[in-house]
């Protein structure tokens, strides 16, 4: 690893990692005991927690519900945490493998150590479970880490490094904040392991960075993240089942729906089934307090421009709560939108934001194929309770997850993998995978006093090298 060795050179942040490098090394493999109870000191913290971190959340956004933000931000984290509890003694044991006829008698075995310094660059749309959720892993497998928070969300970031503060040494988990600069200051340091969460454009500089150091990354990604309404599930059902994973944080999530698959005869009578259940559970947005605000002035320009250049090329839009748009509380109804065409940002870039396309089409046929000839997303949505239809959906389509009559609920799985395929995401954590990520799977060949490795030896030609090869060369 090429870190700088003259102090005058050193900036701050290889310096923290410097610091943590040695921390972790004078105790490269911490026992259960000690694993489990760093785990559970930040749980304790986190519950301590919750009411400033939901304030500071809404205070960020503007507005954000105090729901929204315990369902989705820290709510899963503190299920992380239990799992992680209930199956590490499990993941920490050496895993047996079979040695094989050729290598017996010999005892193989997988040991999972610690890679040592993983760090986390963290988005603005969950920045307590994108933070601290990686962060429990990272601990469970037994490293140290380094958290790069986004500059978007300065009061969560004071919440969390106050939090962390309280529970690890920043020798063990430290808190990085700045603006672009900073992060790509910090995409270049020599991680062990690096894990990015935000937009694919962004995801493309990280890789390069860590390219530089052969530092293995974990990109979690987004993209356009389809929901196909088969013709034989009821309008009022497929909405019920994916208006919440379009509303929840304002459409603010790397697996919300981004597009909608509709067949034609059915478009008419799905924005009315739409515009129905979202008026039951917001009624006026400009007053509702379950429903968020876009977090800032940039995000909410991007949203209004790329609806825009969707209304100058012709798209129809209407608003799902036939609202105006409240600039000033940068609330936003969802905005359904027919007539697209295929020269619109809307339909170029993920949205994320409560805009919602919804496109036509004849056969379930050319709604797979629609999805297959664009980049593979992150998220798929099947809304159909024909098993034929559900099998065959799955099986010619790839993504990075998938789920049948529902949307966004499986990234609570815990005990499954997330992440995303192609321009979606890389690599692959929650669970035992999220374990396995963070930790090295060091194969031990260990052999005891009788050595058959020596019937290999030279000079070649023997009996019994000549029987091996007839045995296994066949």
């Amino acid at each position: 690893m090429n870190m700088a060795t003259d102090p005058a050179k050193i900036s701050p942040l290889t310096e923290l990692l410097q610091r943590q490098r040695a921390s972790y090394l004078a105790a490269p493999n911490p026992d259960y005991a000690i694993r489990k109870e760093r785990l559970t000191r930040l749980k304790t913290a986190l519950l301590n927690y919750q009411q400033p971190l939901v304030e500071a959340l809404s205070q960020d956004y503007g507005h954000r519900s105090t729901d929204d933000s315990l369902i989705s931000d820290i709510m899963p984290v503190v299920n992380n945490i239990n799992y992680s509890l209930k199956n590490l003694k499990k993941w920490l044991k050496p895993s047996r493998r079979h040695a094989g006829i050729l290598l017996a008698p010999a005892q193989v075995k997988v040991h999972y150590q610690p890679l040592g310094v993983i760090g986390i660059i963290v988005p603005w749309n969950f920045p307590v479970m994108l933070s601290i959720g990686p962060l429990v892993t990272a601990i469970a497998a037994g490293n140290h880490a380094m958290l790069k928070l986004s500059e978007f969300t300065p009061a969560t970031n004071k919440v969390i490094k106050q939090l962390l503060a309280e529970v690890f040494d920043e020798s063990h988990v430290a808190v990085v904040e700045g603006e672009a600069d900073v992060a790509a200051q910090f995409s270049a340091l020599p991680f062990d392991h690096l894990l990015f969460t935000g937009s694919t454009t962004v995801g493309r500089h990280v890789m390069r960075a860590a390219a530089n150091n052969l530092t293995p990354v974990t990109l979690e990604l987004g993209g356009k993240s389809p929901v196909i309404i088969a013709p034989d599930m009821p309008l009022e059902i497929a909405v019920e089942r994916m208006i919440y994973g379009k509303c929840l944080n304002a459409g603010q999530i790397c697996v919300a729906p981004d597009y909608v698959l509709c067949p034609n005869a059915k478009v008419s009578d799905f924005i009315q089934a739409y515009q129905a259940k979202f008026l039951a559970m917001y009624g006026e947005v400009a007053k509702n307090k379950d429903y968020g605000s876009i977090i800032n002035a940039r995000q909410f320009d991007r949203l209004m421009a790329v609806l825009e250049d969707a209304k100058t090329k012709g798209a129809k839009i209407i608003s799902a709560s036939n609202e105006a748009i409240d600039s000033q509380n940068r609330k936003i109804p969802t905005q359904l939108i027919t007539q697209t065409t295929e020269d619109m940002l809307l339909m170029q870039e993920e949205i994320f934001g409560p805009l919602l396309p919804i496109i036509g089409y004849d056969t379930l046929d050319e709604a797979i194929s629609y999805i297959n000839l664009r980049a593979r997303p992150l998220a798929l949505y099947v809304m159909s309770f024909d098993e034929a239809n559900q099998q065959k959906i799955l099986q010619q389509t790839h993504s990075g997850g998938v789920c049948i009559n529902e949307t966004v609920f499986h990234v609570a799985a815990d005990d499954a993998p997330f992440g995303g395929i192609g321009p979606s995401g890389m690599g692959h954590y929650h669970g035992k995978e999220g374990f396995l990520t963070f930790s090295h799977a060091k194969t031990v060949l260990s052999r005891g006093r009788f050595n058959t490795g020596k019937f290999v030896h030279p000079p070649y030609g023997s009996f019994i090298q000549r029987m091996l090869m007839k045995l296994f060369l066949r």
